[in-house]
């Protein structure tokens, strides 16, 4: 497994960043897999794979890179640079595009195990990746990023709560798969055979994306800023329709106010609902508001933000119509 070492100014030096090419380059992969976890990628993918596909037809050289790059068990990493705070997806992507070229092919031989093939062996790789991250943010990404935002903005606020009640552990715990805390400051950050890194002092970068995928990264040379890269939680990344309501707790409580129901088994605002359920405003207070008096959810502050949780009578019917999500 790799793991990090880390330190209690890394902990506190740590916290949450949105990051445009984070998310451009997770769409990238979900196209490369051209598999949907669940009918909200299953419907992008029907809609840009085709596209997608066509373009890299048309130019085999930048197919072999995406290949290359992507790699089987190691990106190679002049095409995930570690993301900066603010930085939009143009200034992200020119670090790619600024990548010497010997240094891109160096990566892409990691990142394949091997040597590297005759048609890689050139000089513009950074250039053609720069310029199909491009083709898949401005096409594939760039529409939905409006909402996409307010879903990772929704999923940084649930685990922030999370953190206030079971600590740092508990947020990476739960990041993605083969993320854990293993105690005496050691982070396991996949469960790939790979040397520790002691990474005391630096700042650690949490950055969710809602495919449902992830990687690492790190600056070089420094190294004083490392990244994981994670996928938001399940519903979060679904379908603007919220979890499938079984009939009988939509006959109950109404459809709309049931999928709020069943969203609720973590703590989320109104706004995060409202940007996840693809209701209004007004319908989601005035659900949370019935759902209250019948004592099903509560509140709480948290910062700025009021946090709506079930209750354990929320749980209970929740668990009596099999709405319950792993």
């Amino acid at each position: 497994m790799g793991w990090w070492q880390v330190d209690a100014d890394t902990l506190a030096r740590s916290r949450f960043l949105l990051s445009p090419y984070a998310e451009t380059f997770a769409s990238l992969k979900l196209l490369h897999a051209a598999t949907g976890a669940h009918p909200g990628e299953q419907a992008w993918l029907r809609a840009h794979l085709p596209g997608y596909r066509a373009r890299l037809a048309a130019d085999p050289v930048t197919a072999l890179l995406v290949g290359a790059g992507l790699g089987r068990d190691w990106i190679a990493d002049f095409l995930t640079p570690t993301p900066h705070d603010g930085e939009d997806f143009a200034r992200a992507v020119a670090r790619v595009r600024a990548t010497d070229p010997a240094t891109a092919r160096a990566h892409l031989r990691v990142s394949l195990a091997g040597p590297l093939p005759a048609d890689l062996d050139r000089d513009d790789l950074p250039d053609r990746a720069a310029t199909l991250l491009e083709y898949v943010w401005s096409e594939t990404v760039r529409p939905y990023w409006a909402r996409r935002r307010r879903v990772l903005e929704a999923d940084v606020v649930a685990r922030t709560a999370r953190m206030s009640q079971g600590g740092w552990a508990a947020v990476l715990d739960a990041l993605r798969p083969g993320t854990r805390w293993l105690g005496a400051s050691r982070f396991q950050v996949n469960r790939h055979e790979y040397p520790p890194r002691d990474i005391s002092g630096a700042e650690l970068l949490l950055v969710p994306v809602t495919p449902r995928t992830g990687w690492v990264s790190w600056e070089e040379p420094e190294r004083l800023r490392y990244a994981v890269v994670y996928p938001c939680a399940g519903p979060l990344a679904d379908d603007h329709t919220g979890p499938p309501v079984p009939a009988s707790l939509g006959a109950l409580l109404g459809h709309a106010r049931a999928t709020v129901l069943a969203l609720l088994d973590s703590p989320m605002s109104t706004t995060q609902l409202t940007a996840v359920t693809g209701q209004g405003l007004g319908s989601v207070g005035r659900h949370l508001r019935v759902l209250l008096d019948a004592g099903l959810v509560d509140r709480r502050r948290a910062g700025r933000s009021v946090l709506y949780a079930r209750t354990s009578a929320g749980d209970v019917l929740i668990e009596a119509s099999g709405t319950r999500r792993d």
